[in-house]
């Protein structure tokens, strides 16, 4: 009785996790749709959505070998990973040169780590040993994805400007990970368990950020100096005396926030 418990509850999270997640990962529609209207990615960066369809492939991978209890976290990273490549296909269509080049690396690179590990983990261990090796590898990168937003942090203290933060977003991502949370507990899976965990606790840590400087009067014309000497413009001055921001901008989507150092100014061609 316990066990149909267990699987029934499981069952459930799964559905909700699935259904949250078709959300977060339709996230980015109004950028591409601006992508698409303005024929050009203009200051965005690939980089967030070539990592989410590496995160899908490794999960899709994950559930394949363990081939139980795990048909909800399969049917959410087909998904995913097709959403991330239609994503990608348009962010391809519509790039400068210099973006599409690098782009198109950066997805030869993902694709021949994700070759490299399926060869080295098909023919060089077998069973659990396998599954275990997977699965670490799917918990190390979910944990450094969670992590990445850290970065934004820094930003939002330094400004004072919770621009680059959405409430929203950050509320669902954290939902989210509660979500499949419980469902790795209920399967006993704590592959999928942890890496939440600490996403459940970075995301209350944005909210929190969130509150305490949402009424903040941001700082004017904020820099920061990267160090590869490009600057990130955080707020420009607006001729009514408002704080907008800067055309380096942050893109949001249903992968984490990642700063566009150097990009192509938005306002152009407006």
């Amino acid at each position: 009785m316990a066990l149909f418990y267990s699987e029934y509850w499981a069952f459930v999270f799964g559905v909700i996790g699935n259904v949250i997640s078709c959300m977060t990962f339709l996230a980015p529609l109004p950028t591409f749709y601006r992508i698409y209207k303005k024929k050009s990615t203009e200051g965005f960066q690939s980089v967030p959505y070539v990592t989410a369809l590496f995160s899908a492939m490794l999960w899709i991978y994950y559930a394949h070998v363990k081939n139980k209890a795990t048909l909800l976290l399969l049917t959410i990273n087909i998904y995913g990973f097709g959403i991330e490549a239609i994503y990608i296909i348009i962010f391809l269509l519509y790039a400068s040169n210099k973006a599409r080049l690098s782009t198109i690396k950066l997805l030869f690179l993902t694709v021949c780590g994700y070759g490299t590990m399926v060869i080295l983990t098909t023919y060089l261990t077998k069973g659990s040993k396998r599954l275990s090796i997977i699965g670490w590898i799917c918990m190390v990168f979910n944990i450094c994805v969670f992590a990445s937003p850290l970065f934004i942090l820094k930003q939002v203290i330094k400004t004072k400007s919770v621009a680059f933060m959405p409430l929203n977003l950050s509320f669902f991502l954290t939902l989210n990970a509660i979500v499949w949370f419980f469902y790795g507990l209920l399967i006993d899976d704590f592959y999928i368990a942890i890496p939440n965990t600490l996403g459940f606790v970075f995301g209350i840590v944005q909210m929190v950020i969130y509150l305490i400087y949402k009424d903040a009067i941001p700082l004017e014309s904020t820099k920061l100096q990267k160090p590869n000497d490009h600057v990130l413009n955080i707020c420009e001055d607006v001729p009514n005396g408002a704080l907008q921001p800067g055309p380096n901008q942050v893109v949001k989507s249903g992968a984490p926030a990642v700063a566009v150092i150097g990009g192509e100014d938005p306002n152009n061609g407006k």
